[in-house]
């Protein structure tokens, strides 16, 4: 289902996490579960991944991981702040003490000028009480490839979040 690099990376994450005795949350738009999904396809995942959010539509992102409405009005569901609030949110509402959140347009409809197809946000907040946020634009690479990267860029994110290697601001 997910390519060697994939596999590798999700590994790597849950490695890092079970060492560590953390455990990982996912809070999910554009990508529909696949990084949950990646991380659940290596075997013994079930001791460090907590649980996964797929908050497709807006009420779900409000609803479920309590993301502003407000912020979705203002700022849209592909932005820093929604991004961020899924993120805590998914920490907030599981036992996890680590999650990650991706928001972006996936395409091949949906884009603008100002957002367009390939435009994807990154969250990942700690129970230490820092979020770090990527924004990432991969331009009009195919729906199935834009989401690819995504699961990719979001283990990666993890990944250095949890070997020390980026600061949470």
């Amino acid at each position: 289902m997910f390519d060697r690099e994939t596999i590798i990376a999700a590994k790597d994450v849950l490695d890092v996490c079970r060492e560590a005795g953390l455990k990982i949350a996912t809070a999910e738009s554009c990508t529909g579960g696949l990084i949950a999904a990646a991380l659940t396809s290596v075997p013994g995942s079930s001791d460090v991944v907590d649980r996964g959010f797929v908050t497709y539509s807006n009420e779900a992102k409000s609803q479920l991981l309590k993301v502003p409405a407000q912020d979705i009005e203002q700022f849209g569901a592909v932005s820093e702040a929604v991004a961020r609030s899924m993120a805590t949110g998914a920490l907030e509402r599981s036992l996890a003490d680590i999650a990650v959140s991706v928001t972006g347009v996936a395409g091949p409809g949906g884009g603008s000028e100002e957002k367009p197809v390939g435009l994807v946000h990154f969250a990942v907040a700690s129970a230490s009480g820092g979020v770090l946020h990527a924004e990432m634009r991969y331009g009009d690479l195919g729906r199935d490839e834009i989401r690819a990267e995504s699961v990719r860029t979001a283990l990666g994110l993890l990944y250095t979040q949890l070997s020390g290697s980026s600061a949470l601001a």
